[in-house]
């Protein structure tokens, strides 16, 4: 059961009673969390411990690793919950992996995480299951904190993504946050099984993004997504130039597959005001040496965006360069 923060506001008369009985409804929830997983370290020990020890409790984690040779079979034995479906690697997939475990889950929230997202406290769950309570509202995404090797151009895009204040995105903010409304991350993101179903689930083949494409369907069927500030987890990677490069490569590659969500709808602005908000930062904080890090990292992360958008018109040979999944193109 879930123990609710005694500093909430409580409201008055049937408001009251409403209050209640939504908490009661929450209570009873059943939560699985789903985490893919690729040759796990220590890191995967650590998620584990902390998720047993959430102060809402999770029913089972859900565990779909990638080659079996190189699992753990001790996890199992530490943690009884688990329960763990191993895969080739060429059966792996973004879309179709998570689909796969959202089939085998009967959580009426299922939270989605990554082997190395380690939760920040007891309450991560609790607050992902909070910020589902408003009906209208179908899944919900962590505040990612750096990790203490985290690079300082990289703190300040977590600062820039996932901000201290909690927000509910919904069609509405479209004009406003543009792409940034779909923004959601499997890296910590909960989902309403009922709505998640609705929507049809996680697309079967994908090279990347999964979790804007379901994000953007919500969005488009009239319901809201969470960024749950208070729901925290420690994530973050230090990725070169080059690897940015591949990365949004790939984002621009799965945009362009699905221009059901994402035609007309602009991108680039959040990387310009990112850009902007970065320099003002190293400005005031005297660190002018990292500005042409900056663009470079930038300039890289855009062309790989732009050309990954234009993939159809490459070599095959050229994509498959480009791409950081590169198993996506065999």
């Amino acid at each position: 059961m879930s123990e609710y923060k005694k500093s909430e506001t409580i409201p008055a008369g049937n408001a009251g009673v409403v209050f209640w009985k939504q908490r009661e409804i929450m209570e009873k929830m059943r939560v699985d969390v789903i985490i893919p997983t690729y040759h796990p370290g220590q890191e995967l020990r650590s998620l584990l411990t902390r998720l047993t020890r959430q102060s809402f409790g999770v029913s089972r984690i859900l565990i779909m690793n990638t080659e079996e040779e190189f699992w753990d079979k001790k996890l199992e034995e530490d943690f009884p919950i688990l329960e763990v479906h191993h895969l080739k690697r060429e059966e792996f997939d973004h879309g179709g992996t998570r689909r796969a475990a959202a089939a085998l889950s009967d959580g009426d929230i299922m939270v989605f995480m990554t082997q190395d997202a380690i939760p920040k406290d007891q309450n991560l769950i609790e607050n992902l299951v909070l910020a589902l309570e408003p009906e209208n509202v179908g899944a919900a995404y962590a505040r990612q904190l750096p990790a203490p090797d985290c690079r300082f151009l990289e703190r300040c895009t977590r600062a820039f993504n996932y901000p201290e204040e909690s927000c509910v995105k919904t069609s509405a903010d479209l004009p406003r946050l543009g792409i940034k409304t779909f923004f959601c991350s499997d890296t910590c993101a909960a989902y309403k099984k009922q709505v998640y179903e609705e929507m049809g689930g996680f697309v079967e083949k994908t090279i990347f993004n999964e979790d804007m494409i379901m994000a953007g369907r919500m969005v488009q069927n009239g319901y809201g997504i969470a960024y749950a500030a208070d729901a925290r987890v420690i994530h973050s990677h230090n990725y070169s130039a080059m690897m940015q490069f591949h990365r949004n490569f790939d984002l621009g590659v799965s945009q362009a597959e699905h221009p059901e969500i994402f035609q007309g709808i602009s991108s680039e602005g959040e990387g310009i005001k990112l850009v902007k908000k970065t320099i003002s930062i190293l400005c005031r904080k005297g660190r002018f040496w990292l500005i042409p890090v900056l663009v470079v990292q930038s300039g890289a992360k855009y062309a790989g965006y732009f050309l990954g958008k234009r993939y159809q018109k490459l070599p095959k040979a050229l994509v498959r360069r480009c791409s950081m999944n590169k198993s996506y193109w065999e």
